[in-house]
């Protein structure tokens, strides 16, 4: 039994030295790669090689936050700062990483965060870096800038606001007096039209009644001519109306009277005859020279 024991030990014991001994393989290859990475970005400049070989060293060693910081210095350079901003988190909650490590991955974080104009987010990446290192100037530095910024970009948008609330104000009070004005036209065109229909059936009414004059006139029995008809006599008869005698012939009565004037004149002038006849006649002399 014993002897069993000791061979399990042993068994265990030599498979923890060989992961060891792998995993160190891997960290002094993880370690090449970087190496090799910052050589291409210091000799030729080589972006893409560098990222491979620091993608490389990360495969390798996950645990190590030197590849993830020197990737994410790489992607800050490149300023592809989304990319920087995401290897350094990485590089801050990494196992291995000591408060050194932590404090430069977050201060170049806050960096990252200054160019993209995140100045709250700058703010507290400064603050993490100060709590790995309180006595780095640069770092209090940025952070009482970041603070300035964030200051003067939340009065900025107060600003902003402001303006947008007045001209939504403005907008607004605008599209109400475009109502308005719409309706008041439309009320307006109401009456017109309500007005033209009114004037329209007077006009009708003034045809009709005028149509209907002119069908009286034919018939003979207008109101205002019923005087033709005849005036009334005292008893409130209407009179029966002479007919009207052609201009220069006298009436039959003119005649009449007439012709008794005649009559009574010769019958004067017969009545002198007799008189002067039953008187004698008188002789005219003639005169001696």
């Amino acid at each position: 039994m014993k002897h069993y024991l000791v061979i399990i030990f042993g068994l265990q014991f030599g498979m923890l030295f060989a992961q060891e001994e792998q995993l160190q393989e891997a960290a002094n290859e993880a370690k090449q790669y970087v190496a090799s990475g910052n050589q291409v970005l210091v000799d030729e400049g080589n972006f893409p090689k560098a990222e491979g070989e620091y993608r490389k060293a990360i495969a390798k060693n996950p645990v190590d936050p030197t590849a993830k910081y020197n990737l994410a210095n790489a992607y800050y350079n490149s300023e592809k700062y989304d990319e920087a901003t995401q290897r350094y988190t990485e590089a801050t909650k990494v196992a291995s990483a000591t408060k050194t490590e932590k404090h430069k991955a977050f201060h170049n974080q806050g960096n990252t965060y200054m160019e993209q104009k995140k100045y709250k987010e700058a703010v507290d990446a400064y603050k993490n870096a100060l709590r790995n290192n309180p006595k780095d100037d640069e770092t209090r530095y940025n952070l009482a800038l970041a603070k300035k910024m964030l200051e003067q970009q939340q009065q900025q948008n107060d600003q902003d606001q402001d303006n947008k609330d007045q001209n939504q104000d403005q907008d607004q009070n605008q599209d109400n007096q475009d109502q308005k004005e719409g309706d008041d036209k439309e009320e307006k065109k109401g009456d017109d039209g309500e007005n033209k229909d009114q004037q329209d059936q007077g006009d009708q009414g003034e045809d009709e009644k005028e149509e209907g004059e002119n069908e009286k006139d034919e018939e003979g029995k207008p109101k205002d001519d019923q005087k033709d008809q005849g005036e009334q006599g005292e008893d409130g008869e209407p009179q029966q109306k002479q007919p009207q005698r052609p201009q220069g012939q006298l009436s039959p009565q003119q005649v009449k009277s007439l012709l008794e004037a005649m009559n009574n004149e010769e019958k004067k002038v017969q009545d002198k005859i007799n008189a002067k006849k039953a008187q004698g006649s008188k002789v005219k002399t003639e005169k001696d020279w």
